[in-house]
C-alpha cells in the first residue's frame, strides 16, 4: 500500500534531511515534488492544491527557515499535513454500552467486500468482547444470505435470515433486533442491499432500513483499488443516506493510496478501518499517524509489535526465549516461528513497517524468504531430524527434498539460515548479558516493549 508515493516521498525528505539550511527555493522544490507525486497517486486534485497551499505557508515561516534543524523541522509539517489529509485521530466505532443492543448499517455497491467485511468486523467484535450477530437483509445479490452464513459459521458468531420467501429487508431487521434482544445480543450489524451502481430503488431500501434500525454507526464499504471512484461513491452516500464512516476493502493492493487521501478532506467522514487481505482477520483499526509515517518512510514500529503480539502464543514465546538463552533453538522452534509469522501478513506488509525497508528489499530477496516453501521444508522432516539439524546429511537432504518438491540446494540453505540464526541470536544473549539486555528481550518476547519504547507510547 502507498508504495509509489512512499518511493517519491521518501526521496524528497532525505533531500530536504540533509541541509543545514532551507530557502524558499527549496522549500517550493520539495513541495512540488510531493505535489507530482500526490496526484500520480490519484490523490483529489482540491486535496493536493490545499495539501501545497498550507504546506508552503507553513513551512516559510521564520519557525522553519532560522531552526535549528530546517530538515527536521519540514519533515514534521510534512507528516502532520498528511496525517491531517487522512484523518487526523484514530476513528474507532462509536457504540452503546453492552447491556443495550448497538446497530451497524453496512452498506456499498456490490463487488466492494461489503459481505465479507461484516463478518470480518464481527470477528474483530467478538474478539473485543461484544456480542455480535449478522443480519442477512441483501434480498437482491443471489446467495448472499447463503455467503453470510457460510462466514459466520467460519468465525463462530450467530447469523439471523429471513423465512422463505420473504422479500422485505425491514422485517428481517425487526426479527434480528427482536432476536438480539432475548438472546442478550449486544450488537447487530445488517449487511444491506447492494447494486452495481447508485439507483434510487437501492437508496429508498436503505432509507427504510435506516428508519428501522435507528443505528449507531453507518459505515461505507469501498473498494480502495477505485481510487477517486471510491471517494465519489462515499460523497454520493453521505448525501442520500449519511455516513458515520468508511472501510477501505484491498487496501492491501492499493499501491497508490488515492482514496485514503482524499477521503476525510472531500467527504468529512473519517476512515475507520482498512481491508488488508482475505482472511477474517484481515480488518485493521486505521490509524493516520501511523500510515502518515509510512508514507514518509519512517515505518510502524508499533503496528509490528502488535501484529507480533496477536500472532505469538505467549507461552510459546517465553518457552522460545528460554532456548535462545541456552543456545538451544531447534528446527521445530523455526517452524512454529514461520506459522506465527505467516499470520502476521506477507513479506512486503511487514518491511512497510520497518523504518527505512519499505521499497529498500526486492522481489528476489522476498522470494527466497518464501515462508511457505521454508514450511513445506520443515515438515518433509522426521521429528528426530527437527530436533537434532546436525543428523541431516547428504541422504537425508535428498530425501527432504524429493518430500517437499523442491531442490537439495534449498534444503541446505535454509539449514545454513537456521545456523546463521542461532549464531545471531547467541551473538545477542551474550550482548543482551553484557548491557543488561536480557531483561528487555524478555519483556518483548512476553508480549511487552523495553522500557524506553513504553514510555514513547504514554
Amino acid at each position: 500500500m502507498f508504495d509509489k508515493l512512499t518511493l517519491k516521498v521518501r526521496d524528497v525528505m532525505r533531500f530536504v534531511a540533509g541541509k543545514s539550511r532551507i530557502n524558499e527555493k527549496n522549500i517550493e522544490d520539495a513541495v512540488d515534488a510531493i505535489k507530482i507525486a500526490l496526484l500520480e497517486a490519484d490523490v483529489n486534485v482540491r486535496v493536493v492544491r490545499r495539501f501545497v497551499n498550507s504546506t508552503v505557508e507553513e513551512a516559510k515561516g521564520e519557525k522553519v527557515m532560522r531552526a535549528v534543524d530546517p530538515g527536521q523541522q519540514f519533515i514534521k509539517i510534512v507528516h502532520d499535513r498528511i496525517k491531517a489529509y487522512l484523518g487526523g485521530e484514530d476513528q474507532g466505532l462509536v457504540l452503546k454500552s453492552t447491556d443495550r443492543v448497538s446497530v451497524i448499517l453496512m452498506l456499498g455497491l456490490q463487488g466492494s467486500g461489503k459481505t465479507t467485511s461484516s463478518a470480518k468486523l464481527a470477528l474483530r467484535l467478538k474478539k473485543e468482547g461484544r456480542k455480535p450477530l449478522l443480519a442477512a437483509c441483501d434480498l437482491v445479490r443471489p446467495a448472499a444470505a447463503e455467503q453470510i452464513s457460510v462466514l459466520a459459521a467460519q468465525i463462530g458468531v450467530p447469523v439471523y435470515r429471513g423465512g422463505e420467501g420473504e422479500k422485505d429487508p425491514v422485517k428481517i431487521l425487526n426479527a434480528a433486533l427482536s432476536h438480539a434482544k432475548k438472546n442478550l445480543i449486544d450488537t447487530v450489524i445488517v449487511d444491506t442491499t447492494g447494486r452495481l451502481q447508485i439507483d434510487d430503488t437501492m437508496m429508498e431500501e436503505l432509507s427504510r432500513i435506516k428508519a428501522a434500525a435507528k443505528p449507531d454507526e453507518l459505515l461505507l464499504v469501498a473498494d480502495a483499488m477505485t481510487g477517486q471512484s471510491a471517494v465519489d461513491i462515499a460523497k454520493t452516500f453521505d448525501e442520500k443516506i449519511g455516513l458515520s464512516g468508511v472501510i477501505l476493502t484491498k487496501f492491501d493492493s492499493d499501491t497508490r493510496g488515492g482514496a485514503a487521501l482524499s477521503l476525510k478532506t472531500v467527504t468529512g467522514k473519517p476512515l475507520k478501518f482498512v481491508g488488508t487481505g482475505e482472511k477474517p482477520e484481515d480488518l485493521e483499526l486505521f490509524h493516520p499517524e501511523r500510515f502518515a509515517s509510512r508514507i514518509l518512510g519512517m515505518g510502524d514500529v508499533v503496528s509490528l509489535v502488535e501484529k507480533a503480539r496477536q500472532a505469538m502464543d505467549q507461552e510459546e514465546a517465553l518457552a522460545i526465549q528460554r532456548k535462545i538463552l541456552k543456545n538451544d533453538l531447534t528446527l521445530e522452534d523455526m517452524l512454529s516461528q514461520l506459522r506465527a509469522v505467516k499470520k502476521m501478513g506477507s513479506v512486503q506488509s511487514m518491511l512497510e513497517m520497518i523504518p527505512g525497508m519499505a521499497g529498500q528489499v526486492s522481489d528476489d530477496d522476498i522470494e527466497k524468504a518464501n515462508f511457505r516453501k521454508q514450511e513445506v521444508i520443515l515438515c518433509s522432516m522426521t521429528l528426530k531430524e527437527r530436533a537434532n539439524h546436525l543428523i541431516i546429511g547428504p541422504s537425508r537432504r535428498a530425501r527432504i527434498a524429493r518430500g517437499s518438491g523442491t531442490s537439495v540446494a534449498e534444503v541446505a540453505r535454509l539449514l545454513k539460515q537456521f545456523e546463521k540464526m542461532r549464531t545471531m541470536m547467541k551473538k545477542m544473549t551474550k550482548m543482551g548479558r553484557a548491557a543488561g539486555g536480557a531483561a528487555a528481550m524478555r519483556n518483548v518476547m512476553s508480549g511487552g516493549f523495553p522500557p524506553d519504547m513504553a514510555r514513547g507510547r504514554r
